[in-house]
Parts: structure tokens; sequence; C-alpha cells
């Protein structure tokens, strides 16, 4: 079977994340404290005791994030033997989770990502005024439609397609009035759902072009390193390895779409049928197992599915 990585965006915070982990492991307890020195932070204290509305803040969920799953793949690698390049086939993570699947891959340090995920979060928070954006889910809308739908409501106002998650889940983000606009005509159209997400900014669309820049500049600023196994770029849904091309896609991300159900089909055509969803949660292996049928999807994330994970001989 040829296996693939995936790793977790925005979403699947919750206190208590990688507290497990890290008192069963010291490889995973290297991993927080690493983070946490990287920030000047207690941000393992955060994720294990919370407060929650403090995690889920964008600039702590996100390094919080790479770090939880970056604990449990050197976990991973200790107690199971999984070496990345002899091993993995690919590697691919949903938004902030393709800086995890860059760190997994060797092109950032563990470090360096916490800083740029840090960047990346107080830039996108920054980008918008309060209130100023929106984003909403259509559930049960396929690509064309949820396009036709955020075109037709945007009138002169922005409204853009932010996440194609795959199983018919699209996530529209712009101007708050615009997006407003596409779930009522999302709704009169008869799509099967569409409602209005609580977060604190319209990520994914172009009002983030400040935070793009912010990014360009931040990346430019870091050692990286080719990749050990290809990495799926969210804007591409396509494997890259080249430097400059890893920089520029995850420039566009911050405007760009997710194109999540694209990247996971790709995967899947290109020979992957075992998708291992690493870090906190189980969205994207859900996600998984709707748009690649017959690929078998599972998580790891806690030390129980550590010890169900299989063995690999060094």
């Amino acid at each position: 079977m040829a296996r693939a990585l995936i790793f977790p965006g925005q979403g699947s915070q919750a206190v208590g994340m990688g507290k497990a982990l890290a008192e069963a492991f010291p490889q995973a307890r290297a991993v927080f404290d690493e983070v946490d020195a990287s920030l000047g932070q207690n941000l393992s204290r955060l994720m294990f005791e919370g407060p929650a509305e403090e995690l889920t803040l964008t600039a702590n969920a996100q390094p919080a994030l790479m770090a939880a799953a970056m604990a449990a793949l050197r976990v991973l690698e200790a107690e199971r033997g999984l070496d990345l390049k002899r091993d993995v086939a690919c590697v691919a993570g949903h938004s902030l989770g393709e800086y995890t699947a860059l760190a997994a891959a060797g092109t950032f340090s563990i470090a360096d990502a916490a800083r740029l995920l840090r960047i990346r979060g107080e830039a996108m928070q920054a980008a918008v005024a309060p209130g100023a954006g929106a984003m909403a889910a259509l559930i049960g809308a396929e690509i064309e439609a949820a396009r036709a739908i955020a075109a037709e409501a945007a009138q002169d106002a922005v409204c853009d397609v932010a996440n194609d998650n795959g199983g018919a889940q699209v996530v529209l983000s712009g101007d708050k009035a615009a997006v407003e606009r596409a779930v009522a005509l999302a709704q009169a159209k008869g799509i099967k759902r569409a409602v209005m997400l609580n977060v604190s900014a319209p990520f994914h669309c172009r009002l983030m072009a400040p935070a793009a820049e912010a990014m360009r500049a931040a990346l430019a600023e870091v050692a990286m390193h080719t990749p050990v196994v290809p990495v799926y770029a969210n804007v591409l849904a396509a494997p890259i390895s080249d430097r400059d091309a890893i920089r520029d896609a995850l420039v566009a991300q911050v405007t760009g779409t997710v194109r999540w159900r694209e990247s996971v089909a790709a995967m899947a055509a290109g020979g992957i049928d075992l998708f291992t969803e690493v870090g906190t949660g189980k969205v994207l292996t859900g996600l998984v197992k709707r748009i690649a049928a017959g690929a078998s999807a599972g998580a790891v994330g806690t030390p129980d599915d550590v010890a169900a994970f299989p063995a690999f001989v060094r």
C-alpha cells in the first residue's frame, strides 16, 4: 500500500490537545518545548489547559496544531520506526497544515514553522477589520454551483471560494454582506444547508492580500530545504518539491482556494490508497473517506493511536 500523511487545519484545535502524548513520550515533550522556546510563550500549557477562547485565537491555534501534529509524528518515528522518506509517498496539509506537512518533510524546522504560523495568524487577523468579513459553509453544494453562487452574491464586493473540502462541502469567504447574500442565494437555490461560520476573519479570499505580503516577506527570511517527499500544495492540488515553488504556493495560499478535494483525488489517482491523518482530530479522515472511494484512512493523535499504528522495521 502507498501511504500519504495528511495534517489538519484550523478548527481541529481542542483544549487538551497533545497532553497525553507529552505525558507518555519524551519525543512529544521535546517538540512542545521547542515550540514554546521559539515563540517565547508557554503555548503547550495553553494547549493542555486552555482556556479554549485563547487557544482558538488564530495566532495560537495555528502553531498549536502544527506542534501537536509534529509531536505525534516524532513519536511514530521513535516508537513505531516510521521513516518518512522510506515509508511515505507524499504529504499534504489543509491550510495551515501545509506548513506542518513541510516541517514533516524537512523543508522547515519545527521552530521556524511555529514562528511562520504565528506571523501568518497575526497577519490574517489584522488584514480585515473585525466584523467586516465573514465565511459561510455550503453543505450539499458541488464546486461549480458554489462558484456560481459566490459570483452572483459578490456584486461589487468580495465573495470567493475559500475551501473546496470535498463531500459536497464548500466554504465561501469575503465581505460580510456578500457572504450573507451567498447564504440567502444558496438557500433559495435549494442547497441542502448554508450557514454562516463563527470565525475571526475571512480566510482564503482576496481580502487577505495584506497577509499574503506579510508571508512573502517572512518566507524570504527563513531557511528552506528540499522536502524529502513530495508535498501537495493547496493552491495547485499537485505535488511540488522546488523551494521557490513552495514559497510561491504558500504566499498564494493566503488568498487562494484550499483545493482539498482535488488534492486528495490527485493523490488517490497517483496510487495513494492509505491516508494517515497525524495530529488533532479526525476531520480530514472523514473528508478522505468521502473523496477517495476505496482508500483507507485513519488518524493518529493519541498514545492509543500510536500503539495501534503498524510497526516499521528499520
